[in-house]
């Protein structure tokens, strides 16, 4: 678009007294551009027209801050993606449309109001919901920064899928090959031990309530009693399980497995585990294994680490067992970054790899309980019906959410996806946080991940915690909800549509009519949604920085339609 057009046409606008054109209007040159223009031309209100303000927003409001304006006497025109991109055939449509969205932020930004933050003290403690390597790690990342942290483990003992795990990925000859299990017990070592670090095994999140920076949460153990906790951050990282569904007729024959018991029985061969079962069975018998990919939920969206699982546990075998053939029945092999030189690998040591059509899985029959178990498939380059006699059938069981994490996500009011993994805020520019401010999200919770990917979020989950828990206060205001308790009616719709529960009714006030019991939104905790104010039949609600006179006047000038022109209803 013609950008030094908009420009001039800018200029020529009520109430605009310097326009200029900067060519990355967010480097650090620009910004100090901006700055000294504010001072030179005395301005009190700045319009910036580039890209989107949800990813370069917060910076321009600091270039507003530290030039001694208030941050919300700003506004932002995306000339980017609402223009130039979607109109990059038709530059004279873009560069009228980009004047358009001009003068609607001019319209705008000269009806704002400056607004005033409060600061809220920090409860500088932490509390991790799960024992796992994730909840670990980010609880030692926080310890060991000197913040006292509650880790809530369901289960008796810490661990979690890696109590599990006995072998690393090991992708070349050159790599240094992890024990998971010496892992393990430095791991919970260096937990139990750390002074700053209370555990509470056998315990589930009962209750939580607060804003970031003040949250206060019960937690309810096995036994039955209550502890209530005070906090100013949480991670979750409850983790995730094995999937164990009937498919392709599992827990109906004692040789059909899948790949976590496959591991363990591997490591019961080396002396390092309990079998998964009694009496373990023999791997010194087996000549054939036929390993089945994408199964149950996995038909649906890719599980991501079942490829990955399954080549490790087939090198480990093959190790082992070099004169056994192991048949690898897949939709694709997805062994994504470096994890292909396990592919690589497989292929070296003799590893057959079949391609099955998702129309024609594979099936799977036996005579008895303990019978020879007979797998039948289509090989899609010889168009064939083949069928092997394996001694051992391992599925690889895609990883499923975790017992109990829809309910965990309705107590933190943070949210799931169709799937039941935890949903971060925004997958690029907030990948560890929920869109809830102070909660926080580690580890295979999030969906399935291998150890080292686990543990790298739960220091990146960690450390932006630490952000919060670093500070003595908090500012909380801005651009949050208000309730105007003389035009409140007390009909309950904005408690009942809050997605965060901040809406409460104080008995005290007295709204429209004599209404006994007025509606109050508390400052530090709305998330500014706006929910309640399109709901509110009263129209007693605003949205600071979002009134109704401010947006009436936005969309009116896109029209060219001065506001004080029309009449507002009602």
């Amino acid at each position: 678009l013609d950008v030094e057009a908009v420009r001039v046409y800018a200029s020529e606008l009520s109430y605009v007294v310097h326009a200029d054109r900067l060519l990355y209007a967010c480097s650090q040159d620009s910004t100090d551009t901006i700055q000294e223009s504010i001072t030179e031309h005395n301005l009190n209100r700045v319009v910036v027209a580039s890209c989107t303000p949800v990813t370069h927003g917060p910076l321009f409001q600091d270039c507003l801050r530290q030039a001694g304006l208030n941050e919300h006497l700003f506004a932002m025109a995306n000339i980017r993606n609402h223009c130039s991109w979607v109109h990059s055939d038709e530059p004279e449509i873009a560069t009228a449309k980009a004047k358009d969205l001009v003068r609607m932020a001019v319209t705008r930004v000269v009806t704002q109001e400056p607004l005033q933050k409060s600061p809220v003290p920090v409860t500088q403690a932490a509390l991790v919901i799960g024992g796992g390597p994730a909840g670990m790690n980010a609880a030692l990342t926080l310890a060991d920064q000197g913040f006292p942290v509650h880790l809530v483990e369901r289960q008796p003992s810490l661990g979690g899928n890696l109590l599990s795990m006995f072998f690393d990925i090991h992708l070349s000859d050159t790599d240094d090959q992890l024990d998971p299990q010496t892992y393990l017990v430095d791991l919970t070592t260096r937990v139990t031990d750390h002074p700053l670090i209370t555990i509470h095994t056998s315990s589930e999140v009962f209750e939580t309530k607060g804003f970031v920076g003040d949250f206060t949460s019960r937690l309810r153990h096995e036994n039955g009693d209550f502890d209530e906790i005070s906090h100013g951050v949480t991670i979750v990282a409850i983790g995730g399980e094995e999937y164990r569904g009937s498919d392709y007729g599992y827990s109906s024959h004692p040789r059909i497995i899948t790949q976590g018991q496959f591991e363990a029985l591997i490591a019961h061969e080396m002396s390092i585990a309990e079998p998964p079962s009694k009496p373990a069975l023999d791997l010194q018998n087996v000549n054939q294994v036929v390993m089945i990919q994408c199964i149950g939920p996995a038909e649906d969206y890719c599980a991501r680490i079942c490829c990955s699982v399954a080549l490790k546990n087939a090198l480990q075998f093959k190790e082992r067992h070099p004169s056994a053939q192991v048949v690898i029945l897949h939709r694709d092999i997805r062994t994504y970054g470096f994890k292909e030189r396990l592919y690589r690998q497989a292929l070296e040591k003799g590893i057959v790899f079949v391609r099955y059509d998702p129309t024609h899985r594979p099936e799977v029959d036996h005579a008895e309980e303990e019978g020879p178990i007979r797998v039948h498939f289509v090989e899609t380059v010889l168009g064939t019906t083949l069928s092997l006699n394996p001694d051992l059938l391992v599925l690889s069981m895609p990883m499923i959410p975790a017992q109990g994490s829809r309910e965990l996500g309705t107590t933190l009011k943070v949210p799931v996806d169709m799937d039941g993994w935890f949903l971060e805020a925004h997958v690029k520019l907030r990948p560890v946080d929920f869109a809830s401010e102070g909660v926080f999200l580690a580890g295979t919770a999030h969906y399935p991940k291998l150890l080292d990917e686990a543990i790298v979020q739960a220091q990146a989950a960690a450390s932006r915690a630490a952000t919060i828990l670093s500070r003595e206060t908090l500012s909380t205001g801005g651009a949050i909800a208000y309730v105007d308790p003389s035009a409140c009616v007390g009909c309950l719709t904005c408690v009942r549509i809050c997605p965060y529960d901040v809406p409460q009714i104080v008995p005290e006030t007295v709204g429209v009519g004599g209404v006994v019991g007025t509606a109050y939104i508390e400052p530090a905790i709305c998330q500014g949604c706006g929910c309640c104010v399109s709901e509110c039949p009263a129209q007693a609600i605003e949205l600071l920085h979002y009134r109704h006179s401010q947006v009436e006047s936005e969309v009116l000038s896109m029209f060219d339609v001065k506001p004080l022109q029309v009449q507002r209803r009602g």
